[in-house]
């Protein structure tokens, strides 16, 4: 038969190994949120068709330690080009010439086909033809006509790059892989 002070013990114990176990969660949880897969949100109409205000995303933040972005990727800013958290996607990588004609935007002298844009592209502050430099990304919203972007900042430092938005978990109805 257990004694009162074997019980308590016993009590004690299965306590400390709950609350052992349970701060290896939360720090591993924070670990990975911080450094691994985070969740954002979308506060503002300039990636419209693709993503509208208020949905959720994962966020990447573990692959750009292993590759560079790549054209088309949409990715979360960070930096001190804006006050804000940004989301747009990548229209240029170091060496690429960025040119806007026609309300077209043009890659390397090559027009760029961009199903998922809303409205016209113009010109904004930044003069183009512009040749992004090492360590630079340029960077538009879809919906080109309500977006602040490279156009207007300027290129995006690629240390201000958080991540690569890859998946929509909210809505329910619209979850899934967000594509080029």
């Amino acid at each position: 038969m257990k004694t009162k002070n074997s019980q308590s013990k016993g009590i004690l114990k299965e306590i400390k190994e709950w609350t052992i176990s349970l701060g290896i969660a939360v720090v591993v949880a924070m670990l990975f949120q911080n450094y691994v897969y985070a969740q954002s949100e979308v506060q503002n109409v300039s990636m419209q068709n693709t993503l509208i205000a208020g949905q959720r995303l994962i966020e990447d933040k573990w692959s750009y330690h292993f590759h560079e972005p790549r054209h088309g990727d949409i990715v979360i800013i960070n930096g001190p080009e804006s006050d804000l958290r940004l989301i747009k996607r990548v229209v240029g990588l170091p060496g690429d010439i960025i040119d806007i004609r026609d309300g077209e935007v043009y890659l390397n002298d090559e027009k760029i086909e961009e199903q998922y844009v809303k409205g016209q592209t113009f010109a904004g502050t930044v003069a183009v033809p512009f040749t992004v430099g090492d360590g630079q990304l340029f960077v538009m919203g879809d919906n080109r006509e309500h977006s602040m972007d490279s156009r207007a900042i300027g290129p995006i430092a690629r240390s201000s790059i958080e991540g690569k938005a890859v998946l929509r978990i909210w809505p329910l109805p619209k979850f899934g892989a967000l594509s080029k």
